[in-house]
């Protein structure tokens, strides 16, 4: 993981079902790698190239995961309401637009500046 967004984390509110998943940004992470994992080992038993993207719905939200490139995934969790479509869209102007500078590098960097600022 190397980057983590919880709009309502300042926000006093009520939790609800729909609020977010139960764990940790890092159970995300892990999450998202094991879906990465599976359809690229699927992709491999079928012939079908490599995955472009992976989208679950499930009752209380959607997991979207999308290769960026060496290997790297985007992930994102998403609401039950949203526009699937739309989160689809936006992943991939992110991964055109970001995903070529997003090295292995520069993530080690970030993480080590992000863990030096707590």
């Amino acid at each position: 993981m190397l980057l983590s967004s919880d709009p309502g984390h300042h926000q006093a509110k009520a939790a609800g079902p729909s609020d977010g998943p139960k764990g940790s940004s890092a159970d995300l992470a892990t999450i998202v790698s094991g879906i990465g994992s599976l359809t690229v080992g699927a992709a491999k038993l079928m012939d079908g190239g490599g995955v472009k993207q992976t989208m679950v719905a499930m009752d209380e939200g959607s997991v979207f995961v999308m290769s960026i490139s060496d290997g790297s995934l985007l992930g994102v969790h998403a609401t039950p309401d949203c526009d699937m479509s739309v989160v689809a869209y936006h992943m991939a102007l992110f991964v055109g637009r970001a995903g070529h500078v997003l090295t292995p590098e520069l993530r080690s960097e970030l993480r080590t500046s992000m863990e030096s600022a707590l």
